[in-house]
């Protein structure tokens, strides 16, 4: 079941807490929105990626979404954009189906202007400045948690809009293995194997999965353009006899995708290793250090490398005084770029120190965060943030939040040979929200309203590297969810307006009104699904062409799955029933780049678990 609530929760860097909390992976029973049985693990799930710890959903200050490995394996995702698009302020743009050019837009903020983390693990394109979200696998992924709102008082550069982690370490208790074999229209196939084994003080994840697929045109009139995907996790962790926990975690993903154009070969990897110590009863130590690539090789009229590594060391230092917590933190990263082209600079280093307090007085909760960043290509950047959460009763909380954030030019806005700007300033931007919500023993409900001011917000229009020198970011989100009687629904708004200050024309990229409804029926050993998803026009900029009108639309999927016998599970989906054609993006000729159509997909897994 998909959990969208709004809360506060804090992280050691997740892979630090992964490995060391279990409890705060994911509740004890994986419909983490709805159920009935415990105000923890159904309507509050503990979530650890808006701060540095767990904390339950229903405690946090910061709108959150969660997105459990049920809700995952049901919707039956070939991407990793089908699972989060259309979720509370969230805006996905894509090049076309299967694994071309993705954008994600949290708030209205710019696809660059968010961090996405795998267990914890920063990744990110430093030439363009953003993930490649296209390259992540969903089929490896154990739950999702979309974090709105500014960060960079706690991760740094780019969290304006927010943070979207993914986790791959599974936390039910217990020895499994798994397999699974799907195949679909578009000549699409998938295969995939694992085991895990998690005990009280050990755990041990490992599983392999490959996706292909002759693809479907991406303009209209165009040629089929294919994809394929093979990825792998691995991680575990121990925990000594003496309170000491160390682990490991690894994600990789390499493959090939075409577009209208030509193709390229991909690699996408995450790997670190992390420790936790607790020193004594106030005071423990988390540690982590990791590296993350993200590499490129473009077959095309204008071929070329693009091959980008971060590496990081991260420490954390955690006091405890009665029911407050304090953190003070150092990180320091280093980019460095292979590249084709010869840039002006190849590498760039960050040294980041942070301190967060968690106050807990009764009713009243006080969050409080600082950061400092120094870097060797934009200098000094200091953020904060504030937070003020007030438990009316045991159902009933109101919260607000402020804070500062930026998002760094990367090494092609910086260095790239012909345009790049080597004085250009960061992106700032100041955020507020105000939040009420209701949690109840079946149902749930939240109204969240923000705004962010943004400074030189950059925009990735095909007319100019452009930006907008005052930008406005604004709207309302709505969230509710049931679960009763083998009923499980979802449902979300957002209605935003982000504008240009100065002439009020609306940003582009990003639509503004978006509604999503996701209902579930368990019927003896059938479960059926639906999700219907609509979203409001958008614009693009074109070279040459100036400003260009792309129309909203509306999707309806469908799922179902049965249990054949114990272990065994037949799933289907059917994306896109009616077969609609829609576009979020256009080409520099404004041509629209095209969704696949109705899309069909069977699948047989094997769960054995002791």
């Amino acid at each position: 079941m998909l959990s969208i609530k709004t809360g506060l929760s804090h992280t050691f860097p997740g892979a630090v807490l992964l490995f060391s909390i279990p409890v705060s992976l994911v509740s004890a029973d994986t419909n983490t929105t709805t159920s009935a049985d415990s105000d923890v693990s159904g309507m509050d799930p503990i979530v650890i990626t808006a701060t540095l710890g767990p904390k339950t959903v229903g405690e946090s200050l910061s709108s959150v979404t969660v997105i459990d490995r049920e809700a995952i394996q049901r919707q039956q995702p070939k991407e990793f954009r089908e699972v989060i698009e259309s979720q509370p302020g969230v805006n996905v743009t894509s090049n076309g189906a299967f694994g071309k050019q993705t954008s994600v837009f949290l708030r209205g903020h710019s696809s660059d202007a968010s961090v996405l983390l795998v267990d914890g693990i920063r990744i990110r394109s430093a030439t363009v400045g953003g993930p490649a979200w296209q390259y992540l696998p969903p089929q490896l992924i154990d739950r999702i948690e979309i974090v709105r709102g500014g960060r960079s008082s706690l991760y740094g550069a780019d969290a304006v809009g927010g943070v979207v982690q993914a986790f791959t370490l599974p936390a039910q208790e217990g020895r499994g293995a798994w397999l699974e074999a799907g195949a679909g229209n578009f000549s699409s196939q998938q295969y995939g194997a694992g085991a895990s084994s998690v005990e009280s003080d050990s755990r041990l994840n490992a599983g392999i999965n490959h996706f292909q697929s002759d693809g479907a045109p991406v303009i209209s009139g165009g040629d089929d353009k294919g994809y394929d995907n093979t990825s792998a996790v691995l991680g575990g962790s121990h925990r000594f006899s003496n309170g000491v926990t160390a682990g490991f975690t690894f994600l990789g993903a390499e493959g090939n995708t075409e577009y209208e154009g030509g193709e390229e070969d991909f690699r996408f990897q995450t790997a670190g290793v992390n420790l936790d110590v607790p020193v004594n009863r106030h005071w423990r130590v988390a540690g982590q250090l990791s590296d993350a690539r993200d590499e490129l090789e473009d077959f095309s009229s204008f071929p070329g490398t693009f091959n980008t590594q971060t590496r990081s060391s991260r420490l954390e230092n955690w006091f405890s005084a009665g029911t407050h917590e304090f953190v003070l933190g150092a990180e320091y990263l280093v980019d460095r770029v292979d590249s084709s082209v010869d840039y002006d600079e190849s590498s760039r280093s960050n040294t980041g120190v942070f301190s967060q307090a968690l106050m807990n007085f009764g009713p009243l909760n006080v969050h409080l965060s600082l950061r400092n960043d120094d870097n060797e290509a934009y200098g000094n950047e200091t953020t904060w943030g504030a937070g003020l959460g007030y438990e009316l009763d045991r159902q009933h909380r109101v919260r607000m939040s402020a804070g500062t954030s930026f998002k760094a030019p990367s090494f092609n806005d910086l260095y790239f040979p012909g345009f790049g700007n080597p004085d250009l300033e960061p992106e700032q931007a100041k955020s507020y929200e105000v939040g009420v919500e209701g949690r109840y023993s079946e149902w749930f409900w939240d109204v969240a309203a923000f705004h962010s001011d943004v400074d030189d917000l950059s925009l990735p229009s095909q007319d100019a590297a452009d930006s907008v020198p005052e930008a406005r970011l604004r709207g309302i989100e709505l969230s509710g969810g049931w679960r009763q009687a083998g009923w499980s629904l979802s449902a979300a708004g957002t209605f935003g307006d982000y504008e240009n200050a100065a002439t009020g024309e609306q940003l582009i990229r990003r639509a503004e009104n978006i509604l999503r409804l996701d209902v579930d029926r368990e019927l003896g050993k059938w479960v059926l699904g639906t999700t219907l998803r609509a979203e409001s026009e958008r614009y693009e900029e074109l070279f040459g062409l100036g400003r260009q009108r792309i129309a909203g639309f509306g999707v309806w999927d469908l799922r179902a799955s049965r249990v054949l016998t114990p272990g065994w599970l037949a799933s289907l989906s059917v994306d896109n029933v009616l077969d609609r054609e829609y576009t979020t993006a256009k080409r520099f000729d404004n041509t629209d780049f095209i969704s696949a159509g109705r899309s069909v997909f069977l699948s047989v897994r094997y769960d054995w678990r002791q």
